[in-house]
C-alpha cells in the first residue's frame, strides 16, 4: 500500500456486467446490431446484460445519493502476505498468472506502475487492486467474485461462473468484512476459495478532479468483470441505500429522465459500454485488450457563458504539463459552450448544462485499443465531433 501519497488515496471499482437470457434478446442479437436497433427498439430487450449501480446513501461523505460502480479506497490488508498462502498455487507466476501489461512503464498510470516492494507488499499491485475491488463488491452488494482453491490452473478466460453459497453463511462473513476488512483473507481460507481476480480486466483509471485543495481526491482502477447471470444481491443499508441492475442504455436514459444520477466518469463508462449489446462481444472486447494498458485521466474543468465542459487528454485545451498535486482553478471564457466547440480541432470533452444534462464530445482516436463512448444528446446520435464503431 503506498503510505506516502499526499493528495490522493488510492482506490479500485468494478463494472460488474450479468448476463440475462430470454428468447427475445437472443433474436434480436442475432440481427445486425446497430445503433440503430437500439433506437428503434425497447432498451431492455436489446441487450443481453445488465450492470450494478449501487445508490450511495444520504449521509455519505463524498457524492452523496449518486449512482456508482461498486468499489472503494485500498485497505493495507489487500496487500497482506496472507494472500500469499491463500494464492498458493500461483504466487510464484508473475503477477499471479495475470499476464504483463504491454504499455511502456513510462506511460503506465503511477497506480499501476508503482513498485509495491519497495512499500514492503510480497502482493503486486496488479493482484491488490483487483482484490479490492473484489472486497468491495462483497461488501457493498453480498456478491462474491471467487474460484475453488482446489483449481491449480490460471483463469480458462471464459465469462465467470459464481460459487453457489449459502446466502446466510455469506451475510454472517459480509458482516465481519464490514468490520474488519482483514476477515476477506480469513474467510476465503474458511470457504476453501480465492478471490477470481483472473475474471477482472484492467478498464480504465479515473482522477477525481478538484477546484479546492480540501475536497477529496482519489485515484482509481476501473475494472471490468463479467458473469454468467445475475447474482443474488443485497445492499448493506450503511454506505449503499439502494441497487440497480440495468443496461447500459437503460441506465443513461434513467439518468436524462432524472431518475438517477450518475457522475461524469459513471456517464462516460456507461456511454462507451454501448457499442456492445452482447456480453460475450463484451468480455471477448475486455479480454482481448486488458493487457493493453490505459491511461491517467484527470479533467480539468473549464467554465463557459452557459455551462462547463470537463476537459479530458487529448483536446486541444488539455494542459501538456497538467497539475495533479496542487489545486485546480477552473478556466473561465465568456464563449458558449457550442462556440468553444466550434472553434476546437481536437476534441476529447464531456458537455455539463445541467445536473442530468451531459454530452460528450469526441473525435480523436482511443489509445489503447479501446472505444470512445456511442455519445447521444437528448436519445439522439450526434454526427458532428464523434467518432464510434456502428458494431454493438
Amino acid at each position: 500500500m503506498n503510505t506516502t501519497l499526499r493528495y490522493w488515496k488510492e482506490a479500485a471499482t468494478l463494472i460488474l456486467l450479468a448476463g440475462v437470457k430470454n428468447k427475445h434478446t437472443n433474436s434480436l442479437l442475432k440481427k445486425q446490431q446497430t445503433i440503430h436497433l437500439i433506437e428503434s427498439c425497447s432498451h431492455s430487450e436489446v441487450f443481453d446484460y445488465k450492470t450494478l449501480l449501487l445508490q450511495r446513501s444520504q449521509q455519505s461523505g463524498f457524492m452523496p445519493n449518486a449512482y456508482v460502480f461498486p468499489g472503494g479506497l485500498f485497505e493495507s490488508c489487500d496487500f497482506s502476505t496472507d494472500w500469499l498462502d491463500v494464492f498458493r498455487s500461483f504466487s510464484e507466476l508473475p503477477n499471479f498468472g495475470l499476464g504483463v501489461v504491454m504499455q511502456p512503464l513510462s506511460s503506465r498510470p503511477p497506480i499501476f506502475a508503482t513498485d509495491r516492494k519497495k512499500f514492503g507488499s510480497a502482493v503486486p499491485g496488479e493482484v491488490a487492486f483487483r482484490i479490492c475491488a473484489i472486497r468491495e463488491t462483497f461488501e457493498e452488494a453480498g456478491i462474491l467474485i471467487a474460484v475453488p482453491s482446489s483449481n491449480n490452473k490460471a483463469y480458462d478466460g471464459g465469462i465467470a461462473k459464481l460459487i453457489a453459497y449459502d446466502p446466510s453463511e455469506l451475510a454472517v462473513w459480509r458482516q465481519r468484512v464490514q468490520n474488519d476488512p482483514t476477515n476477506f483473507a480469513r474467510m476465503c481460507k474458511e470457504l476453501n476459495c480465492m478471490p477470481n481476480i483472473w475474471a477482472l480486466y484492467e478498464w480504465s483509471n479515473w482522477l477525481t478532479p478538484s477546484t479546492s485543495p480540501n475536497s477529496r481526491r482519489y485515484d482509481t482502477a476501473f475494472f471490468t468483470c463479467c458473469v454468467e447471470e445475475l447474482p443474488y444481491t443485497f445492499h448493506d443499508d450503511k454506505e449503499i441505500s439502494h441497487f440497480k441492475w440495468s443496461s447500459p442504455v437503460d441506465a443513461l436514459t434513467s439518468f436524462r429522465n432524472k431518475e438517477i444520477w450518475i457522475a461524469p466518469p459513471q456517464f462516460y463508462e456507461m456511454s462507451r459500454l454501448c457499442h456492445f449489446s452482447s456480453l460475450s462481444n463484451l468480455h471477448h472486447f475486455c479480454q482481448q485488450r486488458s493487457l493493453e494498458g490505459c491511461e491517467r485521466w484527470m479533467a480539468h474543468i473549464i467554465k463557459t457563458s452557459d455551462g462547463f465542459f470537463h476537459i479530458l487528454p487529448g483536446d486541444e485545451l488539455y494542459s501538456e504539463d497538467p497539475n495533479f498535486t496542487g489545486e485546480q482553478l477552473k478556466m473561465t471564457t465568456e464563449k458558449t459552450s457550442e462556440e468553444l466547440l466550434n472553434i476546437s480541432k481536437k476534441i476529447h470533452r464531456i458537455g455539463v448544462q445541467g445536473l442530468h444534462n451531459f454530452v460528450i464530445h469526441v473525435n480523436i482516436e482511443p489509445k489503447y485499443k479501446h472505444f470512445h463512448p456511442i455519445t447521444r444528446n437528448n436519445s439522439e446520435t450526434s454526427e458532428n465531433n464523434v467518432l464510434h464503431s456502428s458494431k454493438l
